[in-house]
């Protein structure tokens, strides 16, 4: 019998710790007491309730905008930052670069968004843009952060890859654009799912920068939630953390069951061309195996 040792008691206590405030807060949404200590019965008032609710809803909704907005454009600028870091060897200022690519890594949330208010009003006197503070602004400051992860993820992916396939690409006749979308995407593209899922994530949770470089109309989920928590803690709120919970968990549940069946259809593949291989090498007979020079001996 299997001891029950140290490390699995860890194991055990680290996901206790993770995931059982969690589920606290779904059981506490179906509670039917105003007060969010107390347990009053069960409920799906507050459900049914945030249908009434537009300034939380609103928020909800300009968020989930905002963050996948924020998960395109960090894909972009981060592969291609990613590719010039990588690809690019030699050039002048590449250490600056790189510095300024993987600064916001490291930079107080607070430094950044203060950099950035300034920056907006700055340029709001001097072009007149932008006009206001509100989902623009929270999209570029956001864009700015997170494209800094989809760029060392990516660039981790990019000095993996076989260099030789694109070069044979490339000696076919292939232009470069065409081999970087043709062939360098498609190796990269789990990287840039990490990295978009990345930067939806961190723009859905970002309460510092949004509550720099909002303006009035432009309030998002985190940022209602705080201010929010600091009245009380409302049931509704409850609510909306457990309907995002279980859309998280369905969507990582479907990528889990499809890549599962991917790969499951990928191998039935390969056992299928092996095994044609090695029935039709048996059909030609054990001649088909010898050297083309043994054959013409042996005739």
């Amino acid at each position: 019998m299997k001891r029950f040792g140290f490390s699995n008691l860890m194991l055990v206590l680290g996901l206790l710790f993770i995931y059982l405030p969690m589920l606290i807060l779904v059981i506490y949404s179906f509670n039917a007491s105003k007060l969010v200590t107390v347990w009053g019965g069960w409920s799906v008032k507050w459900y049914v309730g945030l249908l009434d609710n537009s300034q939380l809803m609103g928020s909800v909704l300009r968020s989930l905008e905002i963050a996948c907005y924020t998960a395109i454009a960090a894909v972009a600028l981060g592969t291609l930052a990613a590719f010039v870091l990588t690809r690019v060897t030699r050039f002048k200022g590449r250490t600056l670069f790189g510095g300024l690519v993987t600064a916001p890594l490291v930079m107080p949330e607070v430094i950044t968004g203060l950099s950035l208010l300034l920056l907006f009003v700055a340029m709001a006197q001097l072009i007149g843009w932008p006009a206001e503070r509100g989902i623009l602004t929270i999209w570029i400051a956001h864009t700015t952060f997170c494209a800094a992860y989809v760029a060392v993820v990516v660039s981790a992916r990019l000095r993996e890859l076989d260099l030789s396939i694109e070069e044979a690409a490339m000696d076919l006749g292939a232009k470069p654009w065409k081999v970087f979308f043709l062939i360098t995407i498609p190796m990269i593209a789990p990287s840039l799912a990490a990295g978009g899922m990345m930067s939806f994530a961190l723009s859905l949770d970002d309460l510092v920068l949004a509550s720099f470089v909002s303006g009035p109309g432009s309030t998002t989920l985190p940022m209602e939630v705080f201010s929010a928590v600091r009245l009380g803690v409302k049931p509704e709120i409850n609510a909306v953390a457990s309907l995002i919970l279980l859309v998280v968990s369905m969507i990582t549940f479907l990528i889990w069951y499809f890549g599962r069946k991917a790969e499951a259809r990928r191998k039935r593949h390969i056992q299928q061309a092996m095994d044609e291989t090695t029935g039709a090498a048996l059909l030609k007979g054990p001649d088909s195996r010898r050297d083309p020079s043994q054959q013409q001996i042996a005739a």
